[in-house]
């Protein structure tokens, strides 16, 4: 009897400590936007534009944000960010997060823009809210990237 009085306790504590830590639906993760930013050397960088939606009862707190966005199968950029910030419940957020492209991942989109390949580019993005105690939101999302023609020199 006393066994599983302990046993019941125990259960609770786990269901409570699982509230507690913000466990409930994935939070939505979609590109908004991206912008061009001053880069040094030989990278460029971007401020990528995320729009966060919380379909949960209660605000996600956030200090500290990662992304790597992968487009045509390989990584593209990366960035990081201690910008701390709240997504409201049933509510969304656009996260502004600076990312870093290195040099030989621009050569290799330059060049598959330059061969005449498509200006659409499937991505994949995976990333993580960090918390500020242990109830990270690790995120990933899919879509479609397209170029300016502008920047191709397909419109001339």
């Amino acid at each position: 009897m006393r066994l599983r009085r302990i046993t019941m306790a125990a259960m609770a504590l786990a269901l409570a400590g699982c509230a507690a830590f913000g466990i409930g639906d994935p939070v939505s993760v979609t590109v908004a936007g991206v912008e061009p930013i001053s880069g040094e050397g030989a990278e460029a960088r971007f401020a990528l534009k995320l729009r966060v939606q919380n379909p949960n009862d209660t605000a996600i707190d956030y200090d500290g944000v990662f992304a790597q966005l992968d487009v045509r199968g390989s990584k593209l950029a990366s960035g990081v960010s201690d910008q701390k910030g709240s997504v409201p419940r049933y509510g969304e957020r656009v996260i502004v997060l600076p990312m870093s492209i290195s040099l030989g991942a621009v050569v290799r989109q330059v060049l598959g823009i330059a061969t005449g390949e498509q200006l659409r580019f499937d991505y994949e993005l995976r990333g993580k809210l960090a918390s500020p105690g242990f109830g990270d939101r690790r995120f990933e999302a899919k879509g479609e990237l397209q170029l300016p023609a502008t920047l191709s020199g397909k419109d001339r």
